[in-house]
């Protein structure tokens, strides 16, 4: 090479410094240097093999890759901006090591086919970590609910008090929940699990290349079909930021769960001191800054989705320099998912439980005055009618200061004599949880077959 760039041949003038600067990727796109080496090898495997190049070249450029690899892996390669991105610096850098040879890697590929390529095996791996993640903070949500069979909290809806339930559910929905996006993040798997080199820049390539070989060696089910598409599209980047968003909305909804129930009104948890701060003035104060970060973070992560949705939205195809903007939000959203899964499932197997304040908080609120309810439908009175006698007997507790349990039989009877001295077992808590079922069963046998169902599918 006769010019200090790869591309140069046909510039008669240097790239102006900050124009170097502004459009160089390396900062952020060093990451991939092992998706970039493992393509390459593969790549230059492929061209041996359909004797594209020489394979005594094969061999050189293998031995030099994997050499860049160990010097990366040991922070001892020097990236340069003036090489742009990833692709670059591991091409020239290889090209000094080897000589001739290095400079036969490129054939037959662009820098297009490249990162989507790089992009996608990066993206597949990290995929698969982040799943793997999930399993754990669903580990974490069975055991709390396994420790914690039978205890009894407040179901809510609006906020406001409705029915009792067993916290063992509760934490089981959100076991149906994380294990819905590890299957959005399987399905983006299958999905993106495509090989897109050999597309070249646009339209492929006029050498003979063997698209399905270096499937096999990357471990691709498969190739893409369309050149143009394969170069152009970011739609798997997006899906998976998708999926992300969705899970980052089910922990920020727990998130904020665990911030209410920590409160000295509530008083359902306590969170470990290991997942939270002080105050610099205030010194009782005992902060629930994970969960509190999480649901922040979440945001981010809306964010991210957004600018790569709006950097794709309008562009023509084929390749644009836009979509080098596809990198950072995709990072991000990896780097900002994986660490929240982790604190997550971590602070969630160290939660204490307040068994007696959940319980005592369940009595409250008349959350078993729908029981009531049911209670005179099966004595033969329509559900309006018996809804509207259930609602007089609220409002009749609010004005003596008297909760459900507090009544008379009496004091029962004066609105409706349907009811009879069975109506006082059908109001405690137990009986409320288990009168409730689609399934039949104890409320603890129904919490028992949902973990069982949820372990024999893993």
């Amino acid at each position: 090479m006769t010019h200090e760039k790869l591309w140069g041949g046909r510039f008669s003038e240097p790239t102006d410094k900050f124009v170097e600067e502004f459009t160089a990727s390396i900062d952020f796109d060093k990451r991939l240097y092992h998706q970039d080496i493992r393509g390459s090898i593969a790549h230059a495997r492929m061209l041996g093999k359909q004797g594209i190049i020489p394979m005594d070249d094969v061999e050189k450029i293998t031995a030099g890759l994997q050499d860049i690899l160990r010097q990366i892996q040991a922070g001892q390669f020097k990236f340069s901006v003036a090489l742009e991105d990833i692709h670059m610096n591991i091409e020239a850098r290889l090209s000094e090591k080897i000589g001739e040879a290095g400079k036969r890697l490129h054939t037959g590929r662009s820098r297009n086919d490249q990162v989507a390529l790089d992009i996608r095996l990066y993206l597949r791996d990290e995929i698969v970590e982040v799943s793997a993640y999930l399993d754990l903070l669903v580990d974490s949500l069975i055991s709390q609910a396994e420790k914690n069979m039978g205890v009894i909290m407040p179901g809510y809806t609006h906020l406001q008090t409705a029915q009792p339930i067993l916290f063992s559910h509760h934490m089981m929905a959100y076991v149906e929940m994380f294990s819905r996006d590890k299957g959005r993040m399987e399905d983006c798997l299958r999905r993106m699990n495509v090989l897109p080199l050999g597309a070249g820049a646009l339209a492929g390539t006029t050498f003979p290349i063997d698209r399905e070989h270096v499937a096999e060696i990357l471990d691709f089910p498969e190739v893409t079909r369309n050149s143009l598409d394969s170069v152009s599209d970011r739609d798997f980047a997006l899906e998976f930021m998708a999926a992300a968003s969705i899970l980052m909305m089910h922990l920020s909804r727990f998130s904020e769960e665990l911030i209410l129930w920590s409160t000295s009104e509530f008083k359902f948890v306590d969170l470990s001191d290991s997942f939270c701060t002080g105050s610099s003035i205030m010194p009782q104060k005992k902060n629930p800054d994970v969960p509190e970060l999480v649901r922040g973070k979440t945001g981010r992560v809306y964010g991210n989705l957004m600018a790569l949705l709006t950097v794709m939205k309008a562009l023509p195809l084929a390749y644009n320099k836009d979509m080098q903007e596809d990198k950072e939000p995709l990072f991000d959203t990896i780097d900002t998912v994986k660490g929240s899964l982790k604190i997550f499932a971590d602070m969630v197997g160290e939660m204490r439980i307040n068994t007696g304040n959940m319980r005592a908080a369940a009595a409250k609120g008349f959350s078993t005055a729908t029981d009531v309810a049911d209670y005179l439908v099966r004595k033969g009175m329509p559900f309006r009618d018996a809804h509207e006698v259930v609602g007089k007997t609220v409002a009749y507790c609010l004005s003596n200061d008297k909760d459900l349990p507090d009544l008379t039989l009496g004091e029962w009877q004066g609105f409706s004599d349907k009811i009879g001295e069975d109506i006082f077992g059908c109001i405690t808590l137990e009986a409320s949880v288990n009168a409730r079922s689609a399934t039949g069963g104890t409320a603890l046998e129904r919490v028992k077959a949902e973990i069982a169902r949820v372990k024999a599918g893993r």
